[in-house]
């Protein structure tokens, strides 16, 4: 009986499972096997415990805890072995259900093609091919554009030959001198086209990048025959708990040639961290190597005191074989028992490269040290030096998947964890949350309303003899301010300009969303995303310029000059001034993060050329075409006196409410995309984010709604700003989850990632800021519109 027969229960006559029982059942076995990994733990930590409360006073019992410990381990280590066994069974029947279900496409599709082919004549076939000549010669010369790389990667020869003594903290031990661990790795030319080309074509290709959707080489284009050289390029190393944190490879004492050579990056690589050069590695198509030396070495001291720092501080590698990235640890460390404590660090200096092929093109890669033996770094003296000698296998297999993106396993082979799973508990909470809100807004604050519009429009006809003078002595609520709430606030300039940067990001958040739903981004590169991001900035800019101005036209504004400058300043400054910081950090501190000054130009030139010429057309734009108010109540010259507020509905409390339920809405999903962007979780629930996304603001809209209402009934006519600041505030809630998640849900420690995680996440609760305030005003100035108009007044 095979081992799922044995599983699941069955006998030779039994009836089989069908594929989806068979996964189900498989899923409920790992939940168990899961449970019972963490009553293990459990275990093993009381048995921990209770070896160190005996301590030295009484060995005996010590001793046998100690040994319970080890036998639990042994368990643990067994129930590991089943689990991925399990693992590996439900991936192979997945694989199988996908395969069955791709030949029935391809079946449907065959008949389809046959009828169609069926009626069509030599003529229409000429007419057919012809076209397809043409899309395809249009696709090439696109991909041609795409893959020719921009250029970067100018300086990054003066990333790696930076000088510096010693460490920094948090910086690790990849921050020292580079020169001592590769003499040649000083200003060594770097391959790509010179700068003056990478300006001239950089935005044009950035184009390219942003409307096709993918980064050169995703799809595994390059095609090889059995014998051709097949590139390895080193790219990074960092703290696996830091992901912002990463400096070059042959910033440690590595094998690495004579004359460093750089591949040129795309724009997105560079953000991302990437800084590519070619190694020493040999490997060709198709040609399996066993055990070939890569380098002798001999280190100092000094340079194993530096390795032996990065395995502790859990260093992985990243190396890039046809743009598909492979990752793996520097070293090994093994931390024993309380007793003997031990603690033995080891480097692996022998790689296990597996690479599977499809025809003429590479699909999957890896590197393996399962069957590989450390060479311990321990015991040795000042003044001793250790002899290392490298060596690397590899070993092709060809594969049936046809394309990169028909793995489940993703690029790295499960280094890193796997693709988020569907949270239900998100989407039913946020669901829930929104139906209230609406319920509340759409019933109980209408009829009021109506009972409201009603009384006062009864009022309105009773004492249409009368003076407004004596209506407004006799009457309270919301109407008696009708003369005052669209007298135009205080700073009206900065209300316009949080107005049409927060609309831009609204436009710009949708943007990248949709794109990626229509699958334009690869899940497992996120420089695609960056490229896309900072081009549709740019590009959105004529947004904030046009509503910003249109707005500031319509409430009697004159300086449209100065408020288009302000518009342009009020995120670019502050995002200029936190990435100087952040990336002066990592430049101090010698990480790739920091971007080189060909890259900066680059980024300049976008913003000079297109973010703030298009912000400056589409103010003109905005202010030509604006027009009056056309407020449905007259404004009087004196404003009316505001009454005491009761505390309940001051600015703080209405902040507090209006900012925590949106968040609240939010919350759970915000977990996974902190996940994401600040670890190592692969993020492809890209249509829960657009509903979550859409959730977000409805329920911003709502609650500014009620509030509003609830502060035009209190006889208090300064909305406008209150309107922002009350679903705005939802950004400072988002900067406080990212404090908790710093110090409860993460491991990032150091000055480097501690900088970037608090710089970069307070201007994330900006722009959260100004585009649900944006979304509240909005909202609220649409529903005192409709309120006044509905109004019978003289």
């Amino acid at each position: 009986m095979s081992g799922l027969g044995r599983l699941f229960g069955r006998g030779k006559k039994e009836k089989a499972p069908t594929p989806e029982e068979a996964i189900q059942k498989l899923k409920e076995t790992e939940k168990i096997l899961i449970k019972k990994q963490e009553f293990l733990e459990q275990k093993i930590e009381q048995e921990l415990q209770t070896a160190k409360k005996h301590g030295t006073k009484n060995k005996r019992a010590a001793l046998q805890a100690l040994r319970r410990k080890k036998r639990l381990e042994q368990q643990l280590a067994q129930t590991d072995g089943t689990l991925s066994t399990l693992e590996f069974q439900r991936e192979a029947i997945e694989n199988a259900t996908t395969n069955a279900e791709v030949l029935r496409t391809m079946e449907l599709a065959s008949q389809g093609l046959k009828k169609a082919y069926q009626d069509m004549d030599i003529d229409k076939v000429d007419e057919l091919m012809a076209d397809i000549t043409e899309q395809q010669e249009v696709a090439q010369q696109i991909s041609d554009a795409i893959s020719r790389p921009v250029g970067f990667g100018d300086d990054v020869d003066e990333v790696i030959g930076q000088e510096g003594s010693g460490n920094v903290e948090g910086t690790g031990p990849a921050r020292r001198n580079a020169q001592e661990n590769c003499s040649a790795a000083s200003r060594m030319p770097v391959l790509g086209h010179p700068r003056s080309w990478s300006c001239r074509w950089g935005p044009l290709l950035l184009l390219l990048l942003l409307l096709t959707g993918r980064e050169p080489g995703v799809e595994g284009a390059t095609h090889y025959k059995a014998g051709d050289p097949v590139i390895l390029y080193v790219n990074k190393v960092g703290p696996y708990h830091n992901p912002q944190e990463t400096y070059h490879y042959y910033q440690l004492p590595v094998c690495c040639p004579e004359k460093i050579r750089h591949k040129s990056l795309s724009l997105g690589e560079v953000l991302d961290g990437d800084r590519m050069a070619e190694s020493l590695y040999e490997i060709r198509f198709r040609e399996n190597v066993e055990k070939r030396v890569l380098c002798h070495m001999q280190l100092s001291s000094a340079q194993v005191e530096q390795l032996r720092q990065a395995i502790e501080e859990l260093y992985y590698f990243e190396f890039v074989v046809d743009d598909l990235p492979i990752r793996g640890f520097v070293g090994y460390m093994e931390e024993s028992g309380f007793l003997p404590h031990s603690h033995k660090i080891g480097l692996w200096t022998h790689l296990d490269f597996h690479l599977e092929f499809h025809g003429d093109r590479i699909i999957f890669a890896n590197v393996s040290v399962r069957d590989v033996k450390p060479h311990s770094l321990d015991g040795l003296r000042p003044d001793e030096f250790l002899g290392l000698t490298h060596t690397y296998s590899v070993r092709w297999s060809e594969t049936s998947v046809e394309r990169r993106s028909d793995r489940r396993r993703g690029d790295d082979g499960g280094f890193f964890p796997r693709t988020l799973e569907i949270h239900w508990l998100s989407i039913i909470n946020s669901m829930v949350l929104v139906f209230l809100l609406v319920g509340f807004v759409a019933v109980i604050l209408m009829r009021v309303l109506r009972n409201d519009l009603a009384r006062y429009n009864l009022d309105e006809e009773t004492t249409s003899a009368g003076s407004g003078d004596d209506f407004d002595q006799s009457d309270n609520g919301w109407k008696i301010i009708h003369t005052d709430v669209f007298r135009f606030p205080p700073y009206r300039g900065l209300l316009c300009a949080v107005l049409g940067v927060g609309a831009q990001f609204l436009a710009l958040g949708t943007g990248i969303i949709v794109m990626a739903l229509l699958g334009m981004f690869n899940v497992h590169r996120h420089g695609a995303i960056n490229s896309a991001a900072i081009l549709l900035y740019a590009l959105t800019c004529c947004i904030s310029g046009y509503v910003s101005s249109h707005f500031y036209r319509q409430i009697g504004g004159e300086r449209w000059v100065w408020n288009i400058i302000l518009t342009t300043s009020l995120f670019s400054v502050p995002f200029f001034l936190t990435w100087s910081v952040v990336n002066s950090v990592h430049w101090a501190n010698g990480s790739t993060q920091a971007l080189p000054a060909t890259t900066i130009l680059l980024l300049l030139t976008v913003w000079l050329l297109v973010g703030f010429p298009l912000t400056v057309i589409g103010g003109i734009f905005g202010k030509n075409n604006a027009s009056h108010f056309d407020a449905p109540c007259r404004t009087k010259n004196i404003a009316r006196e505001i009454p005491p507020q009761p505390w309940y509905k001051s600015t703080l409390v209405h902040m507090t409410v209006g900012g925590f339920l949106p968040f609240s809405a939010i919350s759970v999903e915000l977990y996974y995309i902190f996940a994401t962007v600040w670890g190592r979780e692969q993020y492809t629930l890209y249509g829960i984010l657009f509903f979550v996304f859409a959730i977000l603001l409805s329920v911003g809209a709502c609650i500014s709604i009620a509030l509003t209402y609830f502060q035009l009934s209190g006889e208090d006519y300064r909305w406008w700003w209150r309107s922002v600041l009350s679903v705005g505030s939802t950004g400072l809630f988002i900067f406080l989850y990212s404090v908790f998640y710093y110090a409860r849900r993460s491991n990032m420690s150091g000055t480097v990632q501690t900088v970037e995680f608090f710089g970069y996440s307070l201007l994330t609760g900006y722009v959260f800021f100004l585009m649900l305030g944006t979304i509240s005003f909005f909202s609220s100035l649409k529903f005192i519109r409709y309120i006044y108009v509905n109004l019978k007044m003289d």
